[in-house]
């Protein structure tokens, strides 16, 4: 039998999860289009507590809401009896709600209405029922009268000072206050337990008072009762014999021996051990209160585990412990301690813990389609078990009709093909004897189509890489599948990367730009079908991708942080700046630009973090940097003098701010008030990290110090003086240093030295002891003292020899120390003798070494300092040089320093006769030169020819003429002449090669092809060999017939002389360059012989000073200028450039006009029937203009005469501004044509002209041929017009000014 009920409960348990998993997802939406169209039994919403204390003062109401379709029907029952509210007159109930108000306004009594209340919700799909709420009146009762003696207590023993208030609902909050309604204070001694009582741990004398009153306050009615005021005297042993024989017969005596100190006790609570009940969920409070002189100290613990630390708190001195949200690990033993010096003394609480039913598993309305299943649970807890019972639709369960689609087990109901109409309310009640649970949840049975609740056609946006969540909310029972598509309806989306949600979400982890697109999600059940479309769009994200950085600015100086963002363009960034995770300050020097925040003299208040945050719709970066503001530390102060000597002296300072740079060292100066008063010198310095230095001082200065610091920005201020502080005066310390021996004269010997400075004389009276004797021949020393000088002349002094020096220093306190010995010269003279024995080596044409032999040592009558080696060219050595004889070139000096015999004379010009000398010299100057010596220089190679050229350029040969080297360096023995073509694609053929005699200057060479380049290479040589070429570009001509051009071609020559020709000559090569004006811009045409293939086509305004425009030519030979401005005359030419994008080949400059162009108002010309009828006018005018010629010829008059007459020709009347209708043509007087006649473009009658010329009928100027006689130009039926500028027509009369002339 217990297998079986092993098995049956399985069974069960394994049915409720199944059904649980089938119905679960099945929830009404709060859509109120759904729920306006949906049955609904009825739901409690709202409802009064359970205990409700009601204020006699005010009207009672009682709440009671429900919700349900159609709108249920309320009912109230008191005391398990139906409450006929119809039947209290003082009773309401609020419509469309179960809401009762009862009116106590009239003096009612509130007890009449106490009792137990429950509402009932009903409609045509089930009842609901609310709690069972109690209704009790608010009471707060008055202190009963009493009079309480006073207390008289004895120093040192323990109190308690009852409160007992009396019995309230809800129960009063108890304090003590004096007679001035202050708080009397509390301390570990003194304070109030948990039931109101005062407790003293011990009295002092100054607890005596006559004002302890206990306050009850009664938080419904808000009124604070009062108990008789208390009075205490604590009085010492002595105190108490003196007075009690007035109090003995009316006052209590407590302590009649005297009080000596004691270890603890417990006042509260007593005995070891005690108990403690509190329902989980509750607050927990523990109390021990302890008596004991010195007061004692409390601690707690929990004997049977720790207490929780984070819902553990410690109240009123330790003395109270409270725990919040018990639950049933808080139960066991907790111990608290009290303890003093004299003991301790501990009492064990023992708490359980019990639990009024809690909803563990509490049950949900349940929405079921037919023949579905489902289940109902109701799971409690609580301690005891809470016992579980069923009602239906407010009855219980067990007295409703019998249904076998609906199965009881305990806590869980369970149905199976469920029906139409079975809907229903179930109330599930929980309960024990610490109190109940009522739930009301409905089983709703539904027939419903799915629809989808996503608003259509709505657009998700995401980041890319970031989850993509499409929603797909939908409704129908039976609850609908819902399926998902992209695109189209022809793939149904499953697997990865795509993840699919119970309520109809489809999530892409990781969204990518190819998830782009239209998705339709279907839902589907067996009562229909209903599908949405939703879009996805994939953003690129928003990224920092220049931060900014860490900043360390001086003071008053500008800081920029950058803030660089990429983000998708579809999205619209907004940057914000943040310091110090608060806004920006305030003010103009904070400049936020759309990529950067700039800071202007930044102040140490800017200092901190300074974060870029970008923010889109979807996202958002940040970044963020340090702001660090230096500056110069500030100045040291407190500078004080210790430790005094006779030449040192301690110096002590205090260091300002360093204002974030870190002081690196100190720098201290020195002020010398005696010698040298407001200048301040550098003494020493010190690092940074120290704050005093040990100073060496000089004797006889007043010294004033000043400190000043240094970090990575600059020096602080000096900081104020330190107090003065003399040193005595004493002997020189040091001699004058740079002691040096010269002679400014041959006779004479001028002895220097560099001075002392006044801090190191030491002393008044600084002189100086000069002492010198010639050294090898003199013992004993010559000396003089001398005042403050630099130098002492010794005269009369043999020429140039060495003299032994001596300087001291000394004052009116002494000597200086010792002075070194200094070697010196007297003066020097110049050298009596020459070099000797010199001779020239040529090594080559350019380069000579001369050789000599150096002047005894005696005959210098100095120091050796060199030999100087003079020398120049007389002239060259060519028999016939016209320049034979002239004067020597410049003299050029080498100087070799130095005991030197001989030397090198580069750059000597070949084949030349040059002189050199030598001369010896020393300190004094150059001693007499040596005799000349005459060498020649050899051959060299010549240098590069002065010019090649072409004279004659025909089909195939070119004459070449050239110009001797300037430089010839030797005889020349002839010319070497290297050639090769060159094509199209600037590659070069076999290289040819001819020598040519000395005495030529020009040469022809045969055999060369037509119109082709040659690149040539030219040089002379001498004996020496060849010297530099140079190189030059030629062509031949294409056409015999055409003359040849008298200037080189290609003028690309290496030589550093210019060409002659700044423009390139007319080129052969170009023929028949023509031009004619059309609607679409200049034709310019041309025939072209040369083989080069880049053609531009050059123009430029005429008579302007600007730069040639160019239009690059497509390989044909013509091109249409389209940029050309109407109303401007142009020069026009066509030029080929070579392969270093140089002019080769020129045209001729053509002179092309660009008319004004006629505003196009009617644009008829071009009609059929507008043709025609022109026709037939000009055929009738020409009918009627041989009539008058006849007739004029005959010397009559006729109608048409008189009528001329009468009405002139407009085109010969001159025309004023007002007469012109269409501007289309006018002419002013000096230019009247003849009657019938047409004006040429060129504005004058042209009689050697054809009538029939083309240029009658058309408007681009004269006509054109080409050689071979065919017309070049073009026609265009359009009209020109005067130009604003007032320029004359150059164009015949349009047909509708023909019609004007004649209307």
């Amino acid at each position: 039998m217990p297998m079986m009920d092993i098995l049956r409960d399985c069974w069960k348990l394994l049915l409720v999860l199944f059904l649980g998993n089938v119905v679960m997802a099945l929830e009404v939406p709060l859509d109120p289009k759904i729920l306006e169209g949906l049955p609904q039994p009825p739901t409690i919403t709202h409802q009064s507590p359970k205990d409700y204390i009601v204020d006699p003062r005010e009207n009672i109401i009682i709440h009671c809401e429900a919700k349900g379709k159609p709108h249920p029907r309320f009912s109230w029952t008191r005391n398990g009896i139906h409450f006929d509210i119809d039947k209290e007159p003082k009773v309401t109930m609020k419509g469309h709600s179960g809401t009762l108000t009862i009116d106590i306004s009239g003096g009612e009594k509130v007890e009449a209405y106490e009792g137990v209340y429950q509402c009932t919700a009903r409609n045509e799909h089930g009842t609901a029922v609310s709690n069972n709420i109690v209704i009790r009146q608010s009471r707060s009762p008055l202190w009963s009268k009493e009079r309480i003696k006073p207390i008289i207590v004895q120093q040192g023993v323990s109190l308690v000072l009852q409160c007992r208030p009396p019995a309230g609902l809800p129960p009063p909050i108890i304090f003590w206050m004096d007679n001035n309604f202050q708080r009397l204070p509390q301390s570990q001694r003194v304070s109030q337990g948990l039931n109101g009582d005062l407790y003293f741990s011990n009295v002092m004398t100054e607890d005596s008072r006559s004002d302890y009153i206990c306050y009850a306050r009664f938080p419904h009615t808000q009124t604070i009762q009062q108990k008789q005021p208390i009075t205490v005297h604590v009085l010492n042993m002595d105190a108490i014999n003196e007075t009690m024989a007035a109090y003995f017969n009316d006052t209590d005596l407590f302590g009649d021996a005297p009080a000596e100190e004691r270890s603890p006790s417990f006042l509260v609570p007593t005995g070891s051990t005690s108990s403690k009940l509190v329902l989980r969920g509750q607050v927990l409070e523990l109390e021990c209160i302890a008596d004991g002189l010195p007061t004692p100290e409390l601690s707690w613990s929990k004997i049977s585990g720790e207490l929780p630390t984070k819902r553990a708190f410690y109240l009123n001195f330790q003395k109270t412990l409270r725990i919040v949200n018990v639950s049933e690990a808080d139960a066991g033993e907790y111990r608290c301690k009290a303890k003093n010096r004299l003991g301790s003394v501990h009492h064990t609480i023992r708490v359980t813990v019990k639990a009024a039913p809690y909803w563990i598993d509490a049950p949900r309305n349940l929405v079921l389609a037919p023949l579905e299943m489902g289940v109902l649970t109701c799971r409690a807890g609580g301690n005891p078990k809470p016992i579980i019972s069923w009602s239906i639709n407010g009855d219980p369960i067990e007295n409703a009709p019998p249904d076998s689609s609906r199965k009881v087990e305990d806590d869980t109901i369970i149905f199976t093909d469920v029906q139409t109409g079975s809907s229903a309310v179930y109330q599930c009640n929980a309960s024990n004897e610490y109190g109940y649970l009522l739930s009301n949840v409905f089983v709703n049975v539904l027939a419903e189509p799915p629809r989808v609740l996503t608003p259509l056609n709505k657009v998700y946006q995401v980041i890319m890489n970031k989850p993509a969540l499409l929603d797909c909310a939908s409704f129908g029972s039976p609850l609908p599948v819902v399926t998902w598509y992209k695109n189209s309806r022809t793939g149904v989306l499953v697997g990865d990367p795509f993840v699919f949600y119970e309520n109809g979400t489809l999530e892409i982890p990781v969204a990518q730009a190819s998830n782009n697109g239209k998705y339709t999600c279907v839902a589907t059940n067996t009562f229909g079908i209903s599908e949405n479309h939703v879009y996805l769009e994939v953003k690129e994200p928003t990224r920092i991708l220049k931060q900014p950085e860490y900043k360390v600015v001086q003071r008053n100086r500008d800081v920029v942080f950058e803030c660089k963002v990429k983000h998708d363009p579809s999205l619209v960034p907004t940057t914000t700046w943040l310091k110090d995770d608060g806004e920006l300050p305030d003010h103009e020097r904070f400049i936020v630009n759309p990529d950067s925040l700039t800071i202007i003299k930044v102040t140490e208040n800017d200092e901190g973090t300074y974060t870029c945050i970008t923010n889109t719709t979807l996202d958002q970066d940040s970044a963020s940097a340090q702001l660090t503001v230096v500056e110069q530390p500030d100045a040291p102060t407190d500078l004080e003098l210790t430790d005094h000597g006779a030449r040192s002296v301690q110096l002590t300072w205090t260091p300002g701010d360093e204002h974030n740079s870190p002081i690196k060292k100190f720098l201290i100066q020195y002020e010398d008030a005696l010698h040298d008063r407001g200048t301040w010198h550098n003494l020493t310095e010190v690092p940074g990290t120290k704050t005093t230095a040990h100073l060496k001082l000089s004797p006889y200065v007043h010294y004033s110090f000043r400190v000043m610091a240094l970090n990575d920005v600059g020096y602080s201020l000096p900081s104020q003086p330190s107090h003065q502080y003399k040193t005595n005066p004493a002997a020189p310390d040091e001699n004058p240093s740079e002691v040096n021996g010269t002679g400014t004269e041959h006779n004479n010997l001028v002895i220097s030295w560099k001075p002392l400075t006044s801090l190191q004389s030491n002393a008044p009276g600084l002189q100086y002891k000069v002492m010198w004797r010639q050294k090898d021949v003199d013992k004993d020393w010559t000396s003089v003292t001398v005042a403050n000088v630099s130098k002492f002349v010794v005269a009369g002094t043999p020429t140039f020899v060495p003299y032994e020096i001596k300087v001291q220093a000394l004052n009116k306190y002494g000597h200086g120390p010792k002075p070194a010995v200094v070697v010196g010269y007297s003066g020097e003279d110049l050298p009596v003798a020459a070099p000797e024995k010199v001779r020239v080596v040529v090594q080559n044409s350019t380069l000579a070494e001369v050789y000599w032999e150096p002047v005894p040592p005696n005959t210098l009558r100095g120091k050796l300092k060199g030999y100087k080696v003079y020398y120049w060219k007389e002239r060259n050595l060519h028999k016939h040089n016209g320049h034979g004889h002239s004067h020597p070139m410049e003299q050029q000096t080498l100087n070799f320093t130095g005991n030197r015999s001989h030397g090198k004379l580069p750059g000597l010009h070949p084949y030349s006769l040059y002189m050199v000398n030598i001369r010896v010299y020393n300190g004094r100057g150059e001693g007499p030169p040596s005799n000349n010596h005459q060498f020649e220089t050899p051959e060299g190679v010549p240098g590069r020819p002065a010019y090649l050229k072409v004279t004659e350029s025909n089909l195939d040969s070119l004459t070449l003429e050239w110009g001797p080297p300037h430089e010839k360096n030797g005889r020349l023995t002839g010319y070497t002449l290297q050639y090769q073509s060159v094509n199209n694609t600037n590659e070069f053929s076999q290289l040819e090669e001819v020598s040519v005699p000395a005495n030529e200057t020009s040469i022809t060479l045969h055999n060369l092809k037509y119109s082709t380049r040659y690149k040539f290479y030219f040089s002379a040589k001498t004996h020496r060999g060849s010297g530099p070429r140079i190189t030059e570009e030629f062509a031949t001509i294409m056409d015999a017939g055409l003359p040849a051009s008298p200037h080189p071609l290609s003028p690309t020559s290496q030589y550093l002389h210019p060409p002659h020709h700044k423009e390139q000559p007319v080129s052969p090569v170009f023929g028949n360059v023509s031009s004619s004006v059309g609607e679409d811009g200049a034709l310019i045409t041309w025939v072209y012989w040369g083989p080069e293939k880049h053609i531009y086509v050059e123009y430029i305004v005429e008579n302007s000073d600007e730069d040639w425009q160019k239009e690059m030519v497509n390989g044909s030979q013509f091109h249409v200028l389209k940029s050309l401005k109407e109303g401007l005359a142009y020069k026009v030419r066509v030029v080929a450039k070579g392969h270093t994008d140089h002019t080769v080949h020129r045209s001729e400059e053509l002179l092309v006009t660009v008319p004004a162009m006629a505003s196009r108002q009617v644009d008829i010309a071009t009609q059929g029937w507008f043709i025609g009828l022109m026709c037939a006018i000009a055929l009738l005018i020409l009918v009627l203009l041989i009539v008058c010629f006849i007739k004029r010829n005959k010397g009559g008059k006729y109608p048409v005469k008189e009528k001329e007459d009468a009405h002139a020709d407009p085109e010969i009347q001159p025309m004023k501004d007002d007469d012109i209708t269409f501007g289309e043509y006018s002419d002013n007087e000096d230019h009247k044509p003849l009657k019938g006649s047409r004006t040429p473009s060129s504005g004058t009658v042209k009689r050697d002209e054809s009538d029939d010329s083309l240029v009658d009928y058309g408007e681009g100027g004269d006509g054109q041929f080409n050689e071979d006689g065919s017309f070049i130009g073009q026609y265009s039926g359009k009209t020109e017009r005067d130009t604003v500028q007032g320029h004359e027509s150059s164009e015949a009369p349009s047909p509708i000014n023909a019609m004007n002339s004649f209307v």
